[in-house]
């Protein structure tokens, strides 16, 4: 299904920093950024730019706070029409951090929120937009909003805002094909004059075919991720979307080099993917920050232990 109009976004440092804290060295975020821009991927997603204030940075790695510096380190010398984007969180962003666009590296600012805290989300946007920067906001845990509490979202941010793309986020990666149809028709009636973006977690190995499902119904925006690196089970992988757009702007073969070099042997200090714990709280439409935990456990294997700490008793 090629249509032009699709723009692929890569999370692949940032989501995957979740799982390590945000530690990954320059050389493993350039190898990332020089993939990227040989596949011809639209935009990469380098980490937050939370405050320094908020979180410490003994504890976590530069790309939770996304320094312009350490971002211009990373693509020196690299000739590339791939753009930068960062992630901030309401309330865990400081805006005067932030500089105009004219003097950063960075091309897009994304404001990830919950439905109700969608007044903070259009300030922060409209704050960054003024600044010069495209912008989005991400929707989180879409899953657990109320169908009228949605409703009024979406329509404070087409009035409100100026955000270029709405993103839906299935963050606890609960959703199935019909809800995604539904969700994604819903954002496109009501936001007129803005795109509509799709970011997918794996933990029901649904990712993928919710993202094309996001597509079918006029998504021109996704997320992915390279090797589904994110956190917990993942995100929809870049090199299925790749396979799956053929667009011929868009080049694979970079994507399975570094997979091969650089993401084979991560995935054994890192673990990311399908595990069961994670399934179990897809099913459940539960974060995935107890199956986190247990992972880290030397309980990692108790399926139906975990279980049944979420569900209540046994039946037997």
């Amino acid at each position: 299904m090629f249509r032009e109009k699709i723009k692929v976004l890569d999370c692949t440092v940032r989501d995957g920093g979740l799982m390590n804290n945000h530690n990954f060295d320059t050389r493993f975020v350039r190898s990332v950024y020089q993939a990227l821009s040989d596949a011809g991927i639209d935009y990469m997603e380098i980490g937050y730019k939370n405050s320094p204030r908020l979180f410490s940075p003994k504890e976590y790695g530069k790309w939770k706070f996304c320094a312009d510096q350490d971002i211009a380190e990373v693509i020196r010398g690299i000739k590339s029409q791939t753009k930068i984007s960062v992630m901030v969180d309401v309330d865990r962003v400081d805006v005067d951090d932030v500089v105009p666009k004219k003097d950063s590296p960075v091309d897009m600012i994304r404001v990830a929120t919950y439905v109700k805290d969608v007044d903070k989300a259009i300030y922060l946007v409209n704050h960054f937009a003024d600044k010069g920067y495209e912008t989005t906001v991400n929707i989180m845990a879409i899953s657990r909003a109320l169908d009228n509490e949605l409703t009024e979202c979406l329509e404070q941010l087409e009035d409100e805002s100026r955000a270029q793309i709405i993103y839906i986020v299935d963050s606890f990666g609960s959703l199935y094909q019909e809800t995604t149809e539904f969700l994604i028709k819903k954002a496109k009636n009501i936001l007129k004059s803005k795109e509509v973006g799709m970011h997918a977690h794996n933990n029901q190995q649904l990712a993928f075919s919710n993202t094309i499902e996001a597509v079918i119904h006029n998504a021109n925006y996704v997320d992915g991720s390279i090797y589904g690196l994110g956190r917990a089970a993942g995100n929809c992988p870049t090199e299925l979307i790749l396979g799956f757009l053929k667009n011929p702007k868009y080049d694979i073969r970079p994507i399975l080099d570094v997979i091969s070099k650089e993401f084979v042997p991560l995935q054994k200090k890192i673990e990311w993917g399908y595990f069961i714990p994670y399934a179990i709280t897809g099913i459940l439409d539960e974060h995935p920050r107890t199956a986190i935990a247990l992972r880290g456990s030397d309980k990692k294997e108790n399926y139906r232990e975990y279980y049944e700490s979420l569900v209540g008793e046994s039946e037997d």
